[in-house]
């Protein structure tokens, strides 16, 4: 008589493969996934409730540290918020320079998740190659902000400091060559039969099941629907360039690995035609009170960050610090699908389905 029975499995909050502290608790009967519990919070600083003690200016660090892969995204939705109740008009200098920033920092985003998308199925090259291109976006966006992650650049009103001398030509310089490295990625990964027999039809859910658990970002495009806030409901100055929004139908990892992968070349558009219609001068700042009051009533805004749909809320009763502070993160609301994802997989695909949500923890967890 064979004797079977379920075990329960940790996966993390060590294991590098869970892309942070997040841990995964699953019942396995054999190599086969029969349910999977998601344990989050252990990143969690209470951001939100933290705000409420400090002034608009104080909170825009603290964003940082959320999706601390797109920081200035981060920071943007914060100032974008607090600008909108405010009915500031920024001036065109600082909102290129936040759109150049933005963009370089989606590329750099999408570059950490291929390179480790990748390495968690057993590929070490495109890591090493990834972080190679990001660590050119690092520097640019370090001479402009003086940090290499958590940047704090953005202020309510404009930008903190204008962009040094020379660096809009060495950004220019970048786009043809980042564009002759996607090449070379494609050459190595995406017509690689490996690679492809572990993405394909992994991980895959309807369009329903996306709107259905509120996705968005690459996890909604790769379902057939079209929907990025750069385009769809257009911020800062998006509207005036020419660019298109990726999209794959099969619901797969593999559609979303495509969909990342063409973000970046879509972004680099963008960042080309910045680039080409930057002011030779102008202001970086609006004129902006020392001490930022929020008129009392509320406000909410919503941009495209490199994972999805991130918001801000704000509550205010006209002091210098907000009543009521929430964020609609992308990466929280895109995990919650992972449990039906799972189930009845086999254990070699729960880090490629997992990776391919691409998360980040900080963001998570709040």
């Amino acid at each position: 008589m064979i004797r079977i029975e379920e075990m329960l499995l940790n996966v993390g909050p060590q294991h590098p493969s869970t892309h942070g502290v997040f841990r995964l608790v699953i019942k396995i009967d054999g190599e086969i996934i029969k349910e999977a519990t998601p344990v989050i919070g252990y990143l969690h600083r209470g951001t939100e409730k933290l705000a409420e003690n400090l002034q608009y200016t104080q909170i825009i660090p603290y964003t940082d540290r959320m999706d601390y892969l797109a920081a200035m995204t981060n920071n943007y939705v914060l100032c974008h918020a607090v600008e909108t109740m405010m009915d500031l008009k920024i001036p065109d200098r600082a909102e290129y320079l936040r759109v150049l920033s933005m963009e370089l920092g989606r590329v750099a985003s999408h570059l950490v998740w291929w390179g480790t998308f990748l390495l968690d199925l057993g590929a070490t090259s495109p890591f090493l190659y990834a972080f190679r291109e990001r660590e050119m976006i690092i520097n640019l966006l370090n001479e402009l902000s003086g940090a290499r992650l958590t940047f704090n650049y953005m202020r309510v009103g404009g930008v903190k400091w204008d962009a040094p001398e020379g660096w809009i030509e060495k950004v220019r310089d970048f786009v043809p060559y980042m564009r002759e490295q996607l090449k070379g990625y494609h050459q190595l990964v995406t017509g690689n039969e490996i690679f492809m027999n572990r993405v394909k039809g992994i991980g895959a859910y309807t369009k329903e099941d996306a709107l259905n658990y509120s996705l968005s970002g690459a996890n909604l495009r790769c379902t057939g629907v079209k929907w990025d806030l750069r385009k769809d409901e257009p911020y800062s100055i998006y509207d005036r360039f020419d660019f298109d929004v990726p999209v794959r139908e099969s619901g797969d990892a593999w559609a979303r690995y495509h969909c990342r992968i063409e973000e970046i070349e879509e972004s680099l558009k963008i960042i080309e035609q910045c680039v080409e219609q930057f002011p030779s001068d102008g202001p970086i700042m609006a004129k902006v009170p020392k001490i930022v009051k929020v008129p009392k009533g509320e406000g909410f805004v919503r941009i495209e960050s490199p994972r999805g749909e991130i918001g801000c809320y704000i509550a205010s009763e006209g002091k210098k610090e907000p009543y009521r502070l929430k964020f609609r993160r992308p990466s929280f609301y895109n995990l919650q699908i992972l449990p039906k994802l799972l189930q009845g997989e086999n254990m070699a695909n729960l880090v490629t389905i997992l990776g391919a949500i691409d998360i980040v923890l900080g963001e998570v967890d709040g």
